[in-house]
């Protein structure tokens, strides 16, 4: 899809690893409890990469894959998640141009939708704590899908919550995972890698890779402020 002949009528982006910088927090807490199961950084570091962009779902079954039995994955979420809601209540950076983007892109009047794997209730929470939840006329939560990405059903649904086809949106996305999902919901896709193995190439899959927001405003000639 070529950017210069394309006429987006809404806009949909993913949150953790696009707009909020929840991804480093969480590893760092993941990395710290680790330790506790002889694994050391490095290793921690390296399976954590490989969970972003997965489904809540997907994740469980990669974590009692990882550590050696005994383990109780029950015992040990609970612990992951409290250091990293402790951690983010110390603070939760917004990625570079993500306001200023949101701030123009709303400004043009055209419908803007939140399409998330991370739950409805902390989703919610970290974008008020940011001060980003207003500009979102829907919200797409992980537990409020039948599938979660790669399925193209969240930016599906997100598309048809704001009264539009996917095919007229524009997606920004940071994983492999949302970026396939976006993709095959045929929207144009602009990706944004963050945290993901040095090894590993990004997938072809039709999809703009630009370095931040800022560069992906500037391609769909988009004027923000910084």
């Amino acid at each position: 899809m070529q950017i210069d002949t394309f006429t987006p009528k809404a806009f949909l982006f993913d949150m953790d690893g696009l707009l909020l910088d929840t991804e480093r927090l969480f590893m760092k807490s993941f990395v710290e409890m680790a330790t506790d199961f002889d694994v050391s950084a490095d290793e921690a570091e390296a399976f954590f990469i490989t969970l972003v962009g997965s489904s809540a779902d997907k994740t469980t079954g990669a974590l009692e894959a990882f550590f050696p039995a005994p383990f109780d994955l029950t015992a040990f979420d609970t612990e992951w998640r409290k250091r990293h809601a402790k951690n983010i209540e110390k603070g939760l950076p917004i990625k570079p141009f993500a306001k200023e983007l949101l701030t123009a892109l709303k400004a043009t009047g055209k419908p803007i939708g939140l399409v998330t794997s991370t739950k409805e209730q902390p989703a919610h929470h970290h974008l008020k704590l940011t001060g980003l939840f207003d500009f979102f006329d829907t919200i797409v939560a992980g537990d409020k899908v039948a599938a979660t990405k790669p399925d193209p059903t969240p930016y599906l649904t997100g598309a048809a919550n704001l009264g539009v086809a996917a095919t007229d949106c524009v997606a920004f996305e940071d994983s492999d995972t949302g970026t396939t999902a976006a993709t095959r919901a045929g929207c144009l896709t602009f990706q944004v890698p963050d945290l993901r193995p040095v090894d590993k190439p990004l997938p072809d899959l039709g999809q703009n890779v630009v370095e931040n927001l800022g560069e992906a405003a500037k391609r769909l000639g988009i004027l923000i402020e910084r």
